[in-house]
C-alpha cells in the first residue's frame, strides 16, 4: 500500500507545547519537510532563541543550539562562519527578531550572512503574556496597550520584509502565511527556496510568516485566522519583496 502522508523524518515524534490553534506547528512541519526534501538533515543546525519558539530544539531531529533573546542571528553567523558547509537556520518571533534582536537582524542581513531566517509575526509578545510587540497593529489592544496601540506614543509597526529588502546582502525576503491550504503550499515553497539559496551561497534569506495567537488575542482558533485575514494581511501584504534570482513579485 502506498504511503500518502507521513511525519517528516526531520521532525521529532513528540507532542508540541504550543497553544491550540497556534500556527507554529504548521511552520515546524514545513521546515522539516524542506529539510527532508533537500536531504540536509545531517548537516543542518537550527537556532532556537527565547520566546514561544524557545523549545524548538525539542521538535527537530537536526542539531539545535539555544541562543539568548534576540541573539540568534549572531549565533547563526558564528556557526556558519566556523562551518560553512552546514546549513544554518534561525527560528524567531517578532519580539525576538524585531525588538531586542533588531540590531543583530539588520547587520546580519546587510553583511549578507549566508543563513536562513524563519520569522514568525503574530503581532504580539506571546510567551510573556501578550504585551505590545514591534509588529502590533495601530489600535491593537494588548496587555500593555489596553486602549489600543497609539502610534503617537508607541510609533508605527515595523514591516520587516520591506525594511530588509533594501539591503544589498539580502538574497530573499518573502512574506507568507499559513491560514489555508493554498497559502501553506506557498509558504512551503518559500521556506524550501530559502534553504536552497543558502546551499547556493547567495546570502541572507528571510521568510516572514504572518501567524495567529489565539490565546493572547483572546479569540477561538478559527476566529483568530479570520482576524489575521481582516487585520494583519492588509497591513502586512503577502509577497516576494526581494529575490535576487527571480526579481520582486510584490505589487
Amino acid at each position: 500500500m502506498a504511503v500518502l502522508f507521513s511525519k517528516p523524518h526531520a521532525m521529532a515524534d513528540v507532542p508540541l507545547h504550543y497553544c491550540p490553534g497556534c500556527t507554529h506547528g504548521i511552520v515546524h512541519r514545513l521546515i522539516a519537510e524542506s529539510i527532508d526534501d533537500l536531504g540536509i538533515e545531517g548537516r543542518t543546525i537550527g537556532i532556537a532563541p527565547v520566546g514561544c519558539s524557545v523549545f524548538a530544539y525539542d521538535y527537530f531531529n537536526c542539531d539545535m543550539v539555544e541562543a539568548a533573546h534576540g541573539r540568534a542571528p549572531a549565533v547563526a553567523t558564528g556557526i556558519k562562519r566556523v562551518d560553512p558547509d552546514h546549513i544554518v537556520f534561525t527560528y524567531q518571533g517578532d519580539g525576538d527578531l524585531a525588538a531586542i534582536g533588531t540590531a543583530e537582524t539588520v547587520h546580519a542581513a546587510t553583511r549578507g550572512e549566508n543563513i536562513t531566517v524563519i520569522f514568525i509575526n503574530n503581532a504580539i509578545y506571546g510567551m510573556t503574556g501578550g504585551q505590545m510587540a514591534p509588529t502590533s497593529l495601530p489600535g491593537q489592544v494588548t496587555q500593555t496597550t489596553p486602549y489600543g496601540r497609539d502610534v503617537k506614543t508607541a510609533g508605527y509597526p515595523i514591516r520587516v520584509c520591506e525594511m530588509l529588502s533594501t539591503l544589498d546582502g539580502v538574497a530573499l525576503a518573502q512574506r507568507v502565511t499559513v491560514d489555508c491550504v493554498k497559502n501553506v503550499r506557498t509558504a512551503k515553497k518559500a521556506i524550501k527556496k530559502a534553504f536552497e539559496y543558502q546551499m547556493e551561497g547567495l546570502g541572507y534569506s528571510i521568510v516572514e510568516v504572518i501567524s495567529s495567537c489565539p490565546t493572547n488575542w483572546g479569540l477561538a482558533p478559527r476566529d483568530a485566522l479570520e482576524w489575521l485575514r481582516q487585520n494583519m494581511l492588509p497591513y502586512y501584504p503577502l509577497g516576494v519583496y526581494k529575490d535576487i534570482k527571480e526579481g520582486d513579485s510584490h505589487e
